[in-house]
Parts: C-alpha cells; sequence; structure tokens
C-alpha cells in the first residue's frame, strides 16, 4: 500500500514522544568540560592590554594559605557570605602584555615557558615581538617561564626587575632564581620605586609580599591601570581581608600594609587593576566596604 503524503505526515506525528527523543538523543553534542578562554583584551587610552591565562589549577584546604591568623568560623562565615566552598580553591596564573604602540611589554612569564607561550599565540602575538619582559618578582609562578629549553623564551626581550628583588634573591640559594633570573642578569635593567620602564609604565613599591615586590602603574591619554601582581592573592581572602595572613607572603605585617594602601587608592581614584591570582579574566576594581573592601570584576569598562 503506497502512503500519500499527507498519511506520512499524520503517522509521523502520531509516533510516541520516546521515539522523536531517542532520535535527538543519537544526535546530542559531547560534554567538552570547563575551558576559559586563554587571553582577553581591554583598551587603556592608546594602550592595548591583554591578560594571559597561562595556567589554572584547583588547591586544597585553602585556609592553610589564606586566613592563617583567623579562626575557622570566620573563614567560613567569610567564605559562605561569597559562595565559595572551604575545602577547595582555583589558582589562576596571569600574565600580562601591553602594547604602547611602541613596545610590546610582557608583565611576568608564568609557571613555564610552555603554558605562557600558548596564551601569547592564542592572543594573536609571538614570543619574538615582546620587547621587553619586566618581572614583578620572582616566585617561580612569575619567572619559571623565562628559559625555554635552555634558551631565552623572548629571544629580542630586555629585561626589567627591582633592584631590591634581584639583589635579594641573588643572595639567597634558589633553583628557580639561578635557572630562569640569574642567565639573564646582564639583560638586564634594574629599578627602584617610582622609575619607569618605558613612558606610561611606572613602578610602583608593593614591598611584603616579598622583599621587593613591584607593582606598575599604567598612564595613557589621562586613564590609569594598576598592574597589582601579587599585592593579594585572593579577591576575597586577602582583599576584602587585607590584614588576613598569606602564607606566601614573606613579611607578613608589611604585606598588609601594602595592601590597604593600595586598595584605598585604587578605590579613592576608580582605577582598575589586574590582579596575578584574581579570578579570571583578572581584571576589576576595588571598593571600600566596612573596615575591608570587596572586588568588583571588570564587565565592559575598558573594552569602549
Amino acid at each position: 500500500m503506497t502512503l500519500t503524503r499527507r498519511q506520512t505526515l499524520l503517522t509521523a506525528a502520531a509516533l510516541p514522544l520516546a521515539a522523536t527523543s531517542a532520535t535527538i538523543a543519537r544526535a546530542g553534542a559531547p560534554m567538552m568540560g570547563v575551558s576559559p578562554a586563554p587571553f582577553n583584551r581591554v583598551k587603556l587610552g592608546g594602550f592595548e592590554v591583554t591578560t594571559l591565562l597561562a595556567g589554572t589549577r584547583s588547591v586544597p584546604d585553602p585556609q592553610n594559605i589564606f586566613g592563617m591568623n583567623v579562626d575557622a568560623d570566620t573563614f567560613a562565615a567569610a567564605s559562605a557570605a561569597a559562595n565559595l566552598p572551604t575545602d577547595a580553591a582555583q589558582f589562576f596564573f596571569t600574565p600580562t602584555l601591553v602594547n604602547t604602540g611602541a613596545e610590546l611589554v610582557l608583565f611576568d612569564t608564568g609557571l613555564s615557558a610552555a603554558g605562557t607561550l600558548a596564551a601569547v599565540t592564542a592572543a594573536g602575538y609571538t614570543a619574538d615581538q615582546v620587547d621587553i619582559v619586566v618581572i614583578t618578582h620572582m616566585h617561580g609562578d612569575h619567572i619559571g617561564g623565562m628559559m625555554n629549553d635552555g634558551a631565552a623564551t623572548y629571544p629580542n626581550a630586555r629585561y626589567v626587575t627591582g633592584q631590591v628583588e634581584y639583589d635579594t634573591w641573588a643572595k639567597a640559594e634558589n633553583e628557580n632564581f639561578d635557572n630562569n633570573m640569574r642567565p639573564m642578569a646582564e639583560m638586564t635593567t634594574f629599578l627602584d620605586a617610582g622609575q619607569d620602564v618605558v613612558t606610561g609604565i611606572t613602578s610602583v613599591g608593593a614591598f611584603g609580599h616579598t622583599p621587593g615586590h613591584m607593582t606598575y602603574r599604567l598612564t595613557s591619554e589621562g586613564k590609569s591601570m594598576l598592574l597589582g601582581a601579587d599585592f593579594a592573592n585572593h579577591y576575597v581572602w586577602s582583599l576584602a581581608h587585607p590584614d588576613w595572613e598569606v602564607k606566601f607572603d614573606m613579611d607578613k605585617s608589611a604585606a598588609a600594609e601594602t595592601r590597604r594602601a593600595l586598595l584605598s587608592m585604587m578605590a579613592a581614584e576608580k582605577m582598575p587593576f589586574v590582579g596575578y591570582h584574581m579570578p579570571w579574566p583578572g581584571i576589576g576594581y576595588v571598593e571600600t566596604r566596612g573596615d575591608g573592601f570587596h572586588y568588583v570584576p571588570h564587565s565592559y569598562q575598558l573594552m569602549l
């Protein structure tokens, strides 16, 4: 028996829902897993600022790192207020590229050459285009990508770092420093706080996290941004509570003073900042809140 087109359509419409659902299920796309974009680019006056996701990982028991001087109930209450679990934290590692129009400047090199280079490439640049590499401080997750198979990762770059920071690590026994920073000594310019890397990029002393830890103020066409490095290592457990002790701060009292000073400045000026360990893509603003502060993620202000 031959069915007419109308009869065929009526028969299909009468099929059970399960039959049609099975057909849809067979066409379903696979689960892909969590995967953030590897770069994010904004503008600051005449500058382009690109944050690079050089790596991210989950770390258990965050109160072993943050809020070391407060009790578990206080830590749990602050976490709950921010909808954060207390059994794990997500760490982000975010070098930054600043294109001034005349120079391409990379701030910090990540945990490894591979991770940072992948983000640099995704952002549309190549390693040999980097003119200057600025090292904010010399913890391994900031200098780990300076060398690649025994050669400089950024072959055409010169290097800039703080004099106090370099001198401190040069006197210590540290494999990361010896393998990554020490070989670059002859190509490195040393700064004190308040000196310029290039026009529009000025060092700002932020000692405490390490003895010579530096942040950098970008200024272009009347607009400013702070590249904050590690002055605050978490948007709640450090930034919102600047007096909470952080395991990685070498001088915890000085680090707390630095946090308060920088946070107060940024809140007063309504200045955006990049935080090396802030939630990806690492750009936000600061508001005062009681005796502490509050992190406000960037939305589209720096796209306009």
